[in-house]
């Protein structure tokens, strides 16, 4: 007769906004954890609710660990978030190396964030049906970060790149990934085409003039055009109403010459 496997235990403390992830009752504070076996450190973080995309740092005993390392019962494990002004120099840091260009795969729920993203010239691609075997295949295959609310799609072992958005509203989420991937400095508006994520290109008054309306023609003069879906655009009252919007959230689009 087989005996059972022993009941083991580590305590366990999340630092910061990991604590979003946890049961009310481990948040921000240390608790107890059981398990069976000898599992890795990343199979009771994701067990536990966090995503792996979402660590940076793991110190078991004091010693920083990668995902890898075993539990044997008896350790205290403190988890940290990703790390934006903090030196962890010398320490096992969990998160891949920075994208040298920041791209994105917007899950199915964040079509305004795509929208919004795609205006301040980030190269992002949406679809309101995008699979989630699809969303990990684009991003392993064109080096994009996945952009989600689902926590099981960043706990895919795939998925490199990636990011939980905390925040509802579609404007509050642009800031959140503008900050967490220090990407202000990188806002180039209106260079892309927020339908399609082409880019755009100039288009002289001529040739616009006979594809808008008689007012638009007569009041504006500066146009540009998707190369992709060859949809135009060109300037007007919106653009201040955008700039007014994004202002109330922290971005600030600065003086911009024309408006998609």
């Amino acid at each position: 007769m087989l005996m059972p496997e022993p009941l083991r235990q580590c305590e366990f403390r999340f630092y910061e906004e990991l604590n979003d992830f946890l049961a009310p009752e481990s948040r921000k504070r240390t608790f107890a954890h059981y398990f069976i076996g000898t599992p890795s450190v990343k199979d009771r973080i994701e067990a536990l609710g966090v995503p792996h995309t979402e660590v940076d740092l793991v110190l078991v005993d004091q010693i920083s660990v990668d995902f890898a390392h075993r539990l044997v019962g008896g350790e205290r494990v403190t988890v940290y978030p990703v790390f934006e002004r903090v030196d962890i120099t010398g320490l096992t840091r969990l998160r891949p190396r920075p994208l040298r260009e920041s791209s994105f795969v917007l899950d199915v729920h964040l079509g305004r964030l795509a929208g919004y993203l795609r205006l301040l010239g980030f190269d992002t691609r949406y679809r309101n049906d995008f699979a989630d075997t699809e969303l990990v295949e684009i991003s392993v295959s064109e080096h994009r970060i996945v952009l989600t609310r689902d926590t099981g799609l960043l706990k895919r072992a795939a998925v490199t790149h990636g990011a939980f958005l905390h925040e509802t509203d579609p404007r509050r989420q642009l800031r959140e990934v503008l900050d967490r991937f220090d990407l202000h400095t990188r806002i180039a508006p209106f260079t892309r085409c927020a339908g399609c994520n082409g880019t755009l290109t100039t288009v002289s008054w001529d040739e616009a003039r006979h594809e808008v309306p008689p007012g638009v023609a007569e009041r504006e003069r500066d146009f540009s055009r998707c190369r992709n879906c060859g949809h135009l655009y060109w300037p007007g009252s919106h653009l201040s109403r955008l700039r007014r919007r994004l202002h109330e959230v922290g971005v600030d689009l600065g003086p911009i010459p024309q408006e998609a």
